[in-house]
């Protein structure tokens, strides 16, 4: 337990069993009345962001979130083991929870797992990821680099948009927040 005094960004409180990130907090003492603490809280599991106000002083339920980077090795039916680097101890994460970061996932590649009293909560991809392209149809005679996209199938089985001079079996970079193409990669 803490008081509202001692928050700050990045703690997580549990409100109502939900797990809520501190995003942002403000003191306000106005001139009449008493002062409270203005905070703007992002859901851990489904990343919904709301406002709330608690009265300064009021005693707020804390939580621990156990970040670890951690190697993903196999997918095992519709979960994904990823191991400790530091202990290796295994750990399995419901496809569930991995969600559209489940499309740029490559085996022996490192992420972020957030749990929290053994429940995985997460998992945070570097915000670009290099991938290679494995089908696309060819680019027309007269295709140039500025103008049109076309779809591309990755390694992982996940569809992009890419410019029309990409062909099979180049290496791109992918913002793994949004899927989008951010460039080629020259190895």
């Amino acid at each position: 337990m803490a008081t509202t005094n001692d928050l700050k960004n990045g703690t997580v409180l549990n409100i109502d069993g939900q797990l809520w990130s501190v995003v942002e907090f403000q003191h306000v003492k106005p001139g009449k009345g008493p002062a409270f603490v203005r905070t703007k809280l992002k859901n851990v599991v489904s990343g919904k962001t709301v406002d709330r106000t608690f009265n300064a002083g009021v005693k707020v339920e804390t939580s621990n979130v156990d970040k670890r980077t951690m190697q993903y090795l196999y997918k095992d039916g519709a979960d994904f083991v990823f191991m400790d680097t530091d202990t290796y101890d295994q750990l399995t994460v419901p496809e569930a929870t991995l969600g559209d970061a489940a499309s740029y996932l490559l085996e022996n590649q490192n992420a972020i797992v957030a749990t929290h009293e053994g429940t995985p909560l997460y998992v945070e991809l570097p915000a670009s990821v290099v991938l290679e392209i494995t089908h696309t149809d060819p680019g027309l005679q007269g295709d140039r680099s500025t103008g049109g996209t076309k779809p591309a199938t990755l390694e992982t089985g996940a569809q992009i948009q890419v410019p029309l001079f990409l062909e099979t079996g180049t290496k791109v970079k992918v913002d793994t927040r949004d899927g989008s193409y951010l460039g080629r990669v020259n190895d």
